[in-house]
């Protein structure tokens, strides 16, 4: 499989470059970090938390963080400093395996693909896409899931609009539903 970062560095920046006409290389879109988080849905989950921080650090081969709720919500039986999800920031050589991994393994194996939505982009240029079982992923064993667990993943990209960074994603190959 050809490594992310060396495909960005020869044949994605200077595609954009042209097609953009950028002519300062630093204004080059490009991707940041991919943020892959979980979170538990009822407070009868609480105990999924080891679980989701487990499976998580099984798919990133980086560590998550737990997070906690900021606020009281009576509604939810929640109260501040309840742990209620976990995430890991991706950056660098780990940011454009997982994306390699992500691309060629994890999506052709969700069934009936046809594609990632197009409509996750923000106005920022960034891009969010929901994982609704991570069981697609080769990584974590079907077997061994206790609770079902989905997963969010942010691709954060310097492009100033939704325009280029769908061009940097699609030129790295993300498959997006025609």
């Amino acid at each position: 499989m050809p490594d992310m970062s060396k495909k960005y560095k020869e044949e994605v920046r200077p595609a954009l470059q042209s097609k953009y006409g950028i002519k300062n290389v630093m204004q080059i879109p490009k991707l940041t970090k991919i943020v892959v988080s979980t979170g538990v849905k009822t407070s009868a989950e609480r105990d999924a938390i080891p679980e989701a921080v487990k499976h998580l650090a099984a798919l990133t081969g980086q560590k998550p963080v737990v997070t906690k709720a900021r606020k009281n919500v009576a509604n939810f039986k929640l109260r501040v400093g309840m742990p209620i999800g976990a995430m890991v920031t991706l950056r660098g050589s780990r940011m454009y395996e997982f994306l390699d991994r992500f691309v060629h393994n994890v999506m052709p194996r969700v069934r009936d693909f046809r594609g990632i939505p197009k409509d996750g982009f923000d106005g920022f240029g960034n891009y969010n896409v929901g994982v609704r079982d991570v069981s697609v992923f080769t990584e974590i064993d079907p077997d061994k899931l206790k609770y079902p667990l989905g997963v969010n993943i942010t691709m954060v990209t310097t492009a100033g609009s939704k325009e280029q960074a769908f061009d940097l994603l699609k030129l790295l190959e993300v498959p997006f539903a025609e």
